[in-house]
C-alpha cells in the first residue's frame, strides 16, 4: 500500500474525519510474542505455553499481549503515513482502548488510521486518531485505540 502523504501541519488538518490508510500486511511470530514476554516479565500461559495453550486455550493458538498489540501502532504508523514539514511527531498518549479480538501466533494484521479531531497547540496541533489493528479474516480487530499526537511545526 502507498503511503498517504501530508505535507505540513495545515493539510493535517484537511484530513479531519478522514481515512488516512492502511499499512502492509504483518504476520504475528510466536517468536516476537516470547520476546515481548521476556521483556515485560509477563510469561502467562495463554501467551508462552504452547503445551497448555494446545490442552486448555480457547484460543487454539498463542495470543499476542494486549500490550504488545498495542505497542505495534507506533511503527506501523509511520507506514500508513508519511509526514513532511513537520519538525516532530511526538506520541502524547491514549484516550481509549480496546482489544476486541485476540492476535493469534501466525494471524496477518495491519494497521488502519482515521484522522479524528485536531486543534491548535502552540507550535502546532495536537490530533486524534483512530488506530485500528485488522486481523486478516476476522470480523473483529485486534486493538482498537483513540491515539492522541503532537504535529510540531518546523
Amino acid at each position: 500500500m502507498p503511503k498517504t502523504v501530508i505535507q505540513g501541519i495545515a493539510a493535517l488538518r484537511e484530513q479531519q474525519g478522514k481515512p488516512l490508510g492502511v499499512g502492509e500486511w504483518h504476520t504475528m511470530r510466536y517468536e516476537d510474542i516470547v520476546r515481548f514476554a521476556d521483556v515485560t516479565g509477563d510469561h502467562q500461559w495463554i501467551h508462552v505455553d504452547r503445551e497448555r495453550i494446545a490442552k486448555e486455550s480457547p484460543f487454539g493458538a498463542p495470543i499476542a499481549h494486549g500490550y504488545f498489540t498495542l505497542s505495534l501502532i507506533g511503527g506501523l504508523f509511520f507506514e500508513v503515513l508519511e509526514l513532511r514539514d513537520m519538525g516532530m511527531v511526538l506520541n502524547y498518549g491514549l484516550n481509549r482502548v480496546r482489544f476486541p479480538a485476540p492476535l493469534k501466533d501466525g494471524a496477518r494484521y495491519r494497521l488502519a488510521l482515521e484522522m479524528g479531531k485536531l486543534e491548535e497547540i502552540q507550535g502546532g496541533a495536537e490530533g486524534t486518531l483512530k488506530a485500528t489493528v485488522e486481523v486478516e479474516g476476522s470480523p473483529k480487530p485486534a486493538c482498537v485505540a483513540e491515539v492522541v499526537f503532537r504535529f510540531l511545526g518546523v
